[in-house]
């Protein structure tokens, strides 16, 4: 048990100096309502993990800072029934998932891979209300 942690966190370690060795600065035009597959990582307890070999998943650009930095919350098809007061439902093409607005976080745009779409903008503006409401 503790020598899979351990592998799966040298594993996120050896990727994520690639991504901010490799990524230097790049032309990637990101904004806010915008859903892009990000590598989040390896985290520890209960924090959101990206998944698979890069440790990715989509996330939604919640607030561009810069060019270089934004604040996301994940997003999920792991909907609980009934939905959850911190999950938000959220559109993407045809695609249905939750947003989890307590695992929002401040992320460096070298962690975007690559756009998955965007959040219809009532949707979005609802995603903003609720988590103002909760957590501001």
């Amino acid at each position: 048990m503790i020598m899979n942690i351990a592998e799966s966190f040298i594993d996120w370690t050896k990727k994520k100096i690639r991504y901010h060795i490799k990524k230097k600065k790049r032309d990637i035009y990101f904004y806010e309502g915008q859903v892009w597959w990000a590598a989040l990582g390896k985290n520890i307890g209960l924090e959101v993990d990206g998944k698979h070999e890069d440790f990715h998943r989509p996330v939604l650009i919640v607030k561009k800072y810069n060019a270089d930095m934004c604040f996301v919350l994940p997003l999920t098809t792991q909907i609980k029934n009934p939905v959850v007061w911190y999950q938000v439902p959220v559109s993407v093409g045809d695609k249905k998932r939750v947003i989890n607005i307590t695992q929002g976080r401040t992320i460096s745009s070298k962690r975007l891979l690559n756009k998955d779409g965007v959040v219809p903008i009532d949707e979005f503006k609802k995603i903003v209300e609720v988590y103002i409401k909760q957590f501001l």
